[in-house]
């Protein structure tokens, strides 16, 4: 069996439409199925259980024998929450339960970091092992991903395999539940559909002009495509960037969204919400060469393709993969 937490979500419900492409039908699905928002995104999947993620811990302690892998994508990922109980409870906790029974009962892990780790760069966007306890998170949620990378990485019972992939910033399908963190290419669509226009935040640094704050833009199914790629040709254990390499621009982003409309862009530019602008990231960049040294040598979508294939096959029709 292949157990998928946060298989209602974003990124857990591409990787299981992926696994289902490749014929792998036997997947446990877990997540707080509560959200009703998020149940076209896994109810014509193929499955043979769900488990809420409060029973999933005792739930592997009675099936572990038959668990092939766990890709533990499950997490609370909102930016701007700033209770940090509800990180204690999903994103640490939960977390290290998963790590521990996976670690007792050698079953491979694979497991959802993020790039928000990197702080405001100052450090650089290097995935090695070092440099974590050196990192500077600009929000809760960034520090619940690197506390738990930390104390991943000073344990000395591990999965017999096991893979954090700290996510830059992913777009693709099934992401109409997010509201607010959903990604811009969905939010630049639905300004277009609703006044023909789409308004981006302006810079509030004189070193970067209005639009050109840039980002690791990286696609949905080029990150199912190396989860399941690790989980298949075991490479060294630990953590991994996981971005194109290439820093593309805000405007870039809401540009090619109007093209893909066939549309000439219209972007202006209002101030960024002051809740979120002391600890906004202007630039995120992954550094790409471990995962390559590892052997994954597949290319990854340009932006151009990604956001084409994104909006013209997703959300033009509104459809889920």
């Amino acid at each position: 069996m292949i157990v998928v937490t946060g298989a209602a979500g974003f990124i857990g419900s591409c990787l299981v439409a992926e696994l289902n492409a490749c014929g792998y039908y036997n997947l446990v699905l877990s997540d707080d199925f509560s959200r009703t928002d998020k149940t076209r995104n896994w109810r014509t999947k193929a499955y043979i259980a769900t488990v809420d993620r409060e029973d999933l811990a005792a739930w592997i302690d009675r099936m572990h024998a038959s668990i092939d892998v766990v890709f533990h994508l499950g997490a609370r990922t909102d930016t701007t929450e700033q209770d940090e109980s509800i990180f204690d409870h999903l994103n640490r906790h939960f977390s290290q339960a998963i790590w521990q029974r996976c670690a007792q009962y050698e079953i491979p892990l694979v497991y959802a970091s993020s790039a928000a780790t990197y702080g405001a760069g100052e450090h650089g966007y290097d995935d090695r092992h070092a440099l974590v306890d050196q990192l500077v998170p600009l929000n809760p949620y960034g520090r619940s991903k690197n506390d738990f990378d930390s104390w991943a990485l000073q344990q000395t019972a591990q999965p017999p395999h096991w893979y954090g992939l700290k996510f830059f910033n992913v777009y693709g399908p099934n992401e109409y539940h997010k509201g607010r963190m959903a990604s811009v290419i969905f939010h630049t669509f639905n300004q277009i559909q609703q006044n023909g226009a789409m308004k981006l935040f302006r810079s509030h640094r004189p070193d970067y002009k209005d639009g050109e704050q840039s980002r690791d833009f990286v696609y949905v199914k080029d990150v199912v495509n190396i989860l399941y790629w690790l989980w298949q040709h075991h490479p060294a254990n630990g953590l991994y960037n996981l971005g194109t390499g290439e820093a593309r621009t805000f405007y870039d982003l809401a540009a090619n969204t109007f093209q893909a409309l066939g549309k000439a862009p219209a972007i202006t530019f209002v101030d960024t919400p002051e809740d979120i602008r002391d600890t906004y990231q202007y630039f995120t960049e992954a550094n790409m060469q471990k995962l390559r040294d590892a052997g994954y040598d597949q290319p990854f979508h340009s932006l151009e393709a990604g956001i084409a294939e994104y909006v013209q096959q997703y959300l033009v029709p509104g459809a889920i993969w």
